[in-house]
């Protein structure tokens, strides 16, 4: 269970604590536990909104935003507010870029893009609820956390000393290939239309995939954790809009 623990870890703010320093094989194998946790998050959000759904629709879609932020730790928010400075301020230059993606301070094109998801998903999830389909809330997180695994499986990692570079070294590659299968087919069980969903997922990951191979020729744990929000929010942003067509 050690892998399992590594990534609840790392993805959430359980009070997790390992024994022992993992190995570099436990770190690898711990990507494949990262639908689970993203599993884990959206069960812990349909909870919250069957047990609270006596609340005004407005009042629940913000406790629900606050706690799948707080749940997290806003790690990937913070990956995502770096990798948008880094993109407006690196002016095209993969060194730049890079270097400003290190800076632990927050520029105001981050900021902006803070508030521009967390509106998005905000109002994604209101209208969730207003269409009482609450259950969907279990696709997202995992859809968002199988994002990692494909980008540490197809991307170079730009940093060599960094932490992922031992991930993308001992993934256990047929065991992540058939898990992505199988998660892009989950949604499925509960609405048809998540086939959609699921199609819009694997476009927006190429698309993102695409821009970071042509600006910094890999990826790094921002650029991941940026791509976590960022395709969490453009599904359930999808799914919503779809809903009133289909």
């Amino acid at each position: 269970m050690t892998p399992f623990f590594i990534a609840l870890q790392f993805l959430t703010t359980f009070p997790i604590q390992l024994k022992t320093m993992p190995s570099p094989q436990q770190n690898g194998q711990s990507l494949l536990f990262y639908p689970v946790v993203g599993l884990l998050i959206g069960a812990i959000l349909l909870a919250i909104a069957t047990f609270l759904h006596s609340l005004p629709i407005i009042l629940l879609a913000s406790i629900l935003l606050c706690t799948w932020i707080w749940l997290t730790g806003g790690l990937h928010l913070d990956g995502l507010a770096d990798t948008a400075d880094a993109w407006v301020g690196g002016f095209g230059d993969k060194e730049r870029t890079l270097t400003i993606m290190k800076d632990p301070s927050c520029g105001p094109i981050g900021v902006l893009s803070l508030v521009i998801i967390c509106l998005l998903k905000w109002s994604a999830i209101y209208v969730l609820l207003q269409q009482k389909m609450p259950l969907a809330l279990f696709i997202f997180p995992v859809l968002g956390r199988i994002a990692p695994l494909i980008l540490f499986l197809t991307t170079p990692y730009v940093r060599k000393n960094g932490l992922g570079s031992a991930l993308t070294e001992f993934i256990p590659k047929k065991s992540a290939i058939f898990l992505i299968i199988i998660c892009l087919i989950f949604p499925v069980i509960f609405s048809w239309i998540c086939i959609f969903s699921s199609l819009i997922f694997i476009f927006s990951l190429y698309y993102l995939r695409y821009k970071f191979m042509q600006r910094i020729s890999g990826i790094t744990g921002d650029t991941v954790g940026a791509s976590i929000e960022i395709l969490e929010t453009v599904t359930l942003f999808c799914f919503v809009i779809l809903s009133f067509y289909f």
